[in-house]
């Protein structure tokens, strides 16, 4: 039996003008997703490149670094489907207590899902559970400062809100009116919850649908949303790390992605959406794999000209360490995180630049930052391909 919608259409009002606002039924579908044998293939691909991903995330001897800058590139990425301006490099200028080179709320904003996305990881491996009061805290943290900080952070919203459009009454879409969202919510935290439900990867591809056809924020929620995948797929124990980001999946397929979430409630296609996310988490999954790989390569190659160096090869090892964790830093940064005095330090940061593995970013002459040039550029790369 072929669903037509996944959901009802009813009466609300915003702006003080009735508008049709859209109320999803519960996860999961009914009738029940077809997966016959094409889709049930794309699920194992997908199945399969997470796997590798998470076995290359164990065997790496640093774990952390990987983590450090998928996290920090993912924020930027989610960001900037939001209309963000900022880049990887203005991120960790401002994580340094340096100006960025875009304006103070956008590079804020992306600092903010940083945080937002450290604090959901923190509290999972506390033995929290993946549920509304942890999506609420991310929302906080998210809306915490900037733009954001005057809509509600870390409450459900209690007036209706739509996308697109000049007002709610010729919005492109309206969620469920605000009376609705802590019921549907608490629907969506169960289905979260099923102990005989979908496998991880079909119930993060439910769940986003469903959180994104919510909304249940006043502001964020299609960061959150996005955020929530990987929390899904790290809760289900699919991941031991979350790091499977699909922002930039979605941005460089956006009209595709609107266009399937649409199609959900409106004709109750989940098969398509479910394709579509399939191939996005295969596709994404093998890049981080290969990415993995590069940056191994990259830090062994760079490495390997530094150990010819003799009695200085110590301490210049010491810091290019440092900067492989933190890929942009000042002299005084790199000096307390190596144990080096800060004109050890500087002669050290010198001999860098001579083998041309940092370069400095800012053009002065005192108060330099410093780069790890070919870590940024590798995954600049990523952004690009």
């Amino acid at each position: 039996m072929p669903r037509e919608t996944t959901g009802q259409w009813v009466t609300s009002v915003a702006g003080g003008e009735p508008v049709r606002a859209f109320v999803p039924y519960p996860l999961p579908p009914d009738p029940p997703l077809v997966l016959d044998a094409a889709r049930q293939q794309r699920l194992e691909q997908a199945l399969l490149a997470l796997g590798r991903l998470d076995a290359i995330a164990a065997l790496l001897p640093e774990p952390d670094i990987l983590l450090y800058a998928y996290v920090r590139q993912e924020a930027v990425l989610s960001s900037q489907i939001e209309g963000t301006q900022s880049s990887l490099s203005d991120l960790l200028l401002f994580e340094l207590d340096q100006a960025p080179g875009v304006p103070f709320d956008d590079v804020v904003e992306v600092s903010n899902y940083v945080a937002a996305l450290e604090h959901g990881m923190a509290r999972l491996a506390e033995g929290f559970p993946l549920c509304n009061r942890l999506i609420r805290e991310l929302h906080e943290k998210l809306l915490a400062r900037g733009r954001g900080a005057g809509k509600a952070p870390g409450e459900f919203r209690t007036t209706q809100n739509g996308i697109g459009g000049t007002r709610p009454g010729n919005a492109v879409f309206v969620p469920p009116p605000p009376q609705e969202v802590e019921r549907l919510m608490g629907e969506l935290e169960r289905f979260l919850h099923t102990e005989n439900g979908p496998g991880a990867l079909i119930k993060a591809a439910l769940a986003h649908v469903q959180f994104e056809t919510i909304r249940p924020f006043l502001d964020g929620n299609g960061r959150v949303g996005r955020l929530l995948i990987a929390f899904i797929l790290h809760h289900e124990g699919v991941l031991r790390q979350p790091l499977l980001y699909l922002s930039l999946f979605f941005k460089r397929h956006r009209a595709e992605y609107y266009r399937l979430l649409d199609a959900v409630r409106t004709s109750g296609d989940w098969e398509a959406w479910l394709d579509f996310f399939l191939e996005g988490v295969a596709l994404t999954a093998q890049t981080a794999v290969a990415t993995a790989h590069r940056l191994l390569e990259l830090f062994a190659a760079d490495r390997a000209r530094i150990v010819p160096l003799g009695r200085a090869a110590p301490t210049v090892l010491r810091l290019f360490d440092v900067l492989r964790h933190r890929p942009v830093a000042n002299i005084k940064l790199l000096a307390e995180q190596s144990g080096v005095s800060f004109a050890t330090a500087a002669r050290a940061v010198h001999t860098l630049q001579q083998l041309g593995i940092v370069r400095e970013i800012t053009g002065r002459a005192r108060e330099r930052v410093f780069a790890y040039g070919a870590y940024l550029d590798l995954l600049a790369q990523v952004d690009e391909a």
